[in-house]
């Protein structure tokens, strides 16, 4: 690893703390963690609108927090290691103690429920899950009643 400058490590400390000053950021941080996860997911899990989502999103990946991924019209993201072991230890102990809340807790289960419910909501009835998630027998791929209301809708 190339030693960075004071310049570059107070620039990159920066960013770094403006990306966990925000409530909705260490939500997101929180449901990401350990699994790549799609936006539409994070939207239930917080209940927050799809916009307010996606803003905090772009935030953490200009700070380089979050990776993306896209598949079709789904766009998934997943954590991404700091380069500065300084910066990755602050950000390991941040998630462990939000992990620890109840409030966070209660998120992640809901993002839990929301990939494995049966009768998921229209909006996010045919994005793709998790690994994790995808390998349960509680996941339902294909649902005709909704695909048929979904093409309703359209």
């Amino acid at each position: 690893m190339v030693a960075m400058s004071k310049t570059n490590l107070l620039q990159d400390l920066e960013t770094f703390y403006t990306a966990l000053a925000d409530k909705t950021r260490l939500r997101l941080l929180n449901l990401i963690r350990d699994e790549e996860v799609c936006v539409c997911f994070f939207v239930e899990a917080l209940g927050e609108s799809q916009p307010k989502i996606s803003r905090h999103l772009a935030y953490l990946r200009k700070a380089g927090l979050v990776s993306t991924r896209k598949e079709g019209k789904w766009v998934h993201y997943k954590m991404v290691p700091p380069e500065s072991p300084h910066i990755a230890e602050i950000l390991s102990e941040t998630l462990e103690c939000l992990k620890t809340q109840t409030e966070m807790q209660q998120e992640h289960e809901r993002l839990v429920e929301a990939c494995l419910t049966i009768e998921m909501p229209v909006t996010i009835a045919k994005a793709p899950k998790p690994d994790t998630f995808a390998e349960t027998d509680l996941y339902v791929k294909e649902d005709v009643e909704v695909e048929e209301l979904e093409t309703y809708l359209l």
